[in-house]
């Protein structure tokens, strides 16, 4: 026979409570005695009772969901770059650890931001991450400008400042080409990352300190940070450059392409021309030869987004601008 589903009222009778103080414990309120918590909570367990999500949110004002946005195409999400899936077990790691749910959405048209927008405007979740922005993407600040909690994965580019958690893309660019440099490469050209991104602008600029502060000319290819347009950048290079010694390659997926550009070209790495990468996705380390990278900590960054979001949504104050650090991995390419 089907035994019947618990309701509140079930609960209170059975914990001897009234069903106000069976919603203030579910719902989650400090105005409760202990005893009658304690009451309340054994009751749940022995009763099997589940909360009704939909009702809890009409009086909590909360959903307990959270949403990760990426204003990129599913296949590139869901491709060989490991970026994304890491950020995304961070973050939904850090969700599952606050027993709180993680909603993944993509946004790479005007229309899937409209409907973002909407989704996020009917209260479906308590806050919102943005990962990977281009360029002067509205929809964050779209999005808090609807008294919604937003936290970027990097800065913004523009006007509008958000919070945001990021790496040191300068720093670990500036230490990649400064060790090229120091093993005696003379010639050290880049292929930079998309100009419309925060990580693909630092990265170059990076480059560029740790090559003026040598006295050296820079020589720029960009790519996309996928593979096949870091092999077309570095034939590029080769063509511009052909007396080139190292490249700093501003993601390990475009180093992938310019190992095998290399390969090609009858160029030798590390003997005749060194790579060091950024990031330090699974892939670099079973590249042939394995790739010098900078490390960055991708599910960590995803952690910390969850993080800050959870705060922000609770309406505690958080830092505008978390920023890690990142190390560099020797390996066989340098």
């Amino acid at each position: 026979m089907h035994r019947p589903r618990p309701t509140l009222e079930s609960v209170a009778l059975h914990a001897g409570v009234s069903r106000a103080t069976v919603s203030r414990v579910v719902n989650g309120s400090t105005r409760v005695a202990e005893d009658s918590r304690a009451a309340v909570l054994r009751a749940i367990d022995e009763l099997g009772y589940v909360p009704n999500q939909a009702a809890r949110s009409l009086v909590t004002q909360r959903t307990d969901s959270f949403a990760l946005v990426l204003p990129e195409e599913p296949g590139r999400v869901f491709s060989d770059d490991q970026f994304f899936p890491g950020v995304v077990r961070g973050v939904g790691q850090e969700l599952e650890d606050a027993d709180k749910q993680l909603v993944l959405m993509m946004a790479r048209s005007p229309a899937s931001r409209d409907r973002i927008e909407r989704f996020a405007l009917a209260r479906h979740v308590d806050g919102v991450m943005v990962a990977s922005v281009h360029g002067a993407d509205p929809l964050p600040a779209a999005l808090a400008r609807m008294g919604i909690p937003v936290v970027c994965n990097e800065r913004l580019l523009g006007a509008t400042a958000l919070p945001y958690v990021g790496v040191d893309n300068a720093g670990g660019a500036a230490l990649a080409v400064r060790h090229l440099l120091g093993s005696g490469r003379t010639r050290v050209v880049t292929v930079a990352g998309p100009q419309d991104m925060v990580a693909g602008i630092d990265r170059l600029t990076g480059y560029r300190t740790a090559l003026k502060e040598a006295g050296r000319e820079p020589v720029v290819a960009a790519g996309d940070f996928t593979q096949e347009s870091g092999a077309v950048a570095m034939r590029e290079l080769l063509a511009r450059e052909p007396e080139l010694d190292a490249v700093f390659v501003a993601s390990d997926l475009m180093g992938l392409g310019v190992l095998r550009a290399l390969r090609r070209a009858g160029r030798r790495v590390p003997e005749d021309v060194a790579v060091v990468g950024f990031d330090d996705v699974q892939a670099a380390r079973y590249a042939d030869p394995p790739l010098t990278t900078v490390r960055q900590p991708i599910a960590e960054i995803g952690r910390r987004l969850a993080r800050q979001l959870l705060r922000l949504a609770g309406g505690e104050a958080i830092e505008p601008a978390v920023v890690l650090d990142v190390e560099l991995v020797q390996r066989g390419s340098a």
